[in-house]
């Protein structure tokens, strides 16, 4: 059975990758939607050269398709995706959205495609105590959400961090998992890497409440 990890680079693909591996399973390839909409329906937009490097710390194969990012459509390049990489099985770090796990377990039972959640139905406490725990390196690249300000782009979440982001989540309700989009993250190190990856970067904003990272250089 040739197994592939739904990638984007994040705290939850990684997670569920980490699961996967350490429960004893094996992964062949990471399999990654390049949205060209920042604002995907579906999918993170994530940095290629940043994919590109996680993939060379995992040592395993990236396998890429780009979408337009418009609903719906981008379902029928995550099949040209499975299709392309030739897997029988999907890892996904999906927790709670039946919006996404819905449409992913639709396109893959078309195509005879198993699919696997290590982390439904995790609640955020859950999902931030097993990363800190298991050492993870979790930098915020974009924030999309009122509560959240500039200050905390290009940060490494630790407990403080995360105790700091707890107490606004409950004074404006976004989600402390960051599923749906109010928040999105990269992960720099993660149990597997070869090594540790550092980048710099800059900051940029659109408005008030929506802020990202631009990386200039990656080592």
């Amino acid at each position: 059975m040739k197994v592939g990890v739904l990638f984007s680079g994040g705290k939850d693909s990684c997670l569920a990758l980490h699961k996967y591996l350490k429960a004893g399973g094996k992964v062949d390839c990471l399999l990654s939607i390049m949205p060209k909409n920042k604002d995907s329906f579906m999918f993170h937009s994530p940095f290629l050269n940043l994919l590109k490097k996680q993939a060379e710390m995992l040592n395993l194969p990236l396998v890429i398709q780009e979408t337009l990012g418009e609903e719906d459509k981008e379902l029928n390049d995550l099949q040209k995706l499975i299709k392309k990489s030739r897997v029988d099985k999907i890892i996904i770090g999906g927790i709670k959205s039946n919006y996404q796990g819905k449409r992913i377990k639709e396109v893959c039972n078309k195509l005879g495609v198993e699919v696997e959640a290590p982390l439904w139905n995790y609640n955020a406490n859950m999902l931030w105590d097993e990363l800190l725990n298991e050492k993870f390196k979790i930098v915020i690249v974009k924030i999309a959400s009122e509560g959240l300000s500039r200050e905390f782009i290009g940060r490494i979440v630790d407990n403080r961090l995360l105790n700091k982001i707890k107490k606004l989540a409950g004074k404006y309700g976004f989600r402390l998992d960051f599923e749906g989009g109010d928040a999105e993250t990269s992960v720099l190190w993660m149990p597997g890497f070869k090594k540790e990856i550092k980048i710099d970067f800059t900051i940029e904003s659109e408005d008030k409440y929506r802020h990202f990272i631009k990386i200039k250089e990656i080592k």
